[in-house]
């Protein structure tokens, strides 16, 4: 079995303090894990377990924001977030718009999910001196599937998915990217789960064995036997940022229940979809 990269470790160490965060928040990102740690098949979860360093007790959802703390360590990992498209056209094409700011081709999020994944791909035959950092390479997909579901996170290039639109969230002021990151995540947590996130996860789960168990293998499937299918995660994102984030929000807008009611079950939709996507990637990178 591939074992943990030990060169890894103090740049693990080191994530382990806080840090700031652009994508769903620490909470959003442990969420998808979650989900997907739960429905790995037995190859998959034996496979994350080996590549986690052990002081994660093989927990995926323990280290699923490490990606965001090491952005400034790795400063070229930044582009590998998101996808910017273009102002109100409310669509995604992977050659025109997976390009960092330089125009560099394939530095976007769905890019690095496909990259990524085809460093996985070589768990099975990989030596130990192969040229790919196994670990890294689990936890970067491991958060970059999170990031790729959160709408904003596939948003206008002139806006860069909401960050310099100013809202407020009920009293608080912040972006609107953030109150998809976190003040909708948080607020659900306050209002309807008692014991936080925790509680967040249990609700999910019982939502996708129940209400939207028929949609479940529709959410895993990726078509011409794809191993991911970042292409399709990232027009759903861009459709739901036209109809939902940005629907009706304007700069200094107040954003109060009507928005939360309204813009909750997308965000729930998109936290399981994520997770249950990231589940059924691994299991078939490593059957």
């Amino acid at each position: 079995m591939q074992q943990p990269i030990t060169t890894l470790l103090p740049l693990l160490l080191f994530a382990a303090f806080p840090a700031p965060s652009n994508a769903w928040g620490v909470h959003g990102h442990l969420i998808v894990c979650k989900i997907a740690q739960g429905r790995l098949s037995d190859a998959a979860a034996a496979a994350v377990r080996g590549l986690l360093p052990s002081y994660a007790g093989g927990d995926l959802s323990s280290l699923c924001s490490w990606a965001d703390d090491v952005k400034f360590r790795y400063p070229w990992s930044a582009p590998l977030h998101y996808i910017d498209t273009p102002d109100r056209l409310c669509g995604y094409t992977y050659d025109r718009d997976c390009k960092d700011e330089d125009g560099v081709e394939g530095r976007c999020v769905a890019g690095a999910i496909n990259n990524y994944t085809s460093q996985l791909l070589t768990y099975h035959t990989a030596s130990p001196s192969t040229q790919y950092n196994l670990t890294q390479a689990l936890l970067f997909l491991a958060h970059f599937m999170g990031d790729i579901h959160q709408p904003l996170h596939v948003g206008f290039t002139s806006d860069k998915g909401g960050n310099t639109i100013d809202v407020n969230w009920y009293k608080r002021k912040t972006v609107l990217h953030h109150v998809w990151d976190d003040n909708i995540i948080e607020t659900a947590e306050d209002e309807y789960y008692g014991e936080g996130v925790a509680e967040f996860v249990d609700a999910l789960l019982q939502n996708i064995t129940g209400e939207w168990s028929q949609r479940v293998q529709g959410w895993e499937e990726c078509s011409k036997n794809q191993t991911t299918c970042p292409d399709m995660y990232a027009s759903e994102s861009i459709t739901a940022a036209c109809d939902w984030a940005y629907k009706d929000v304007a700069e200094n807008s107040v954003l109060e229940d009507a928005y939360f009611w309204s813009r909750l079950p997308v965000v729930n939709l998109r936290l399981a979809q994520g997770g249950v996507r990231l589940a059924a990637t691994l299991n078939r990178i490593f059957s």
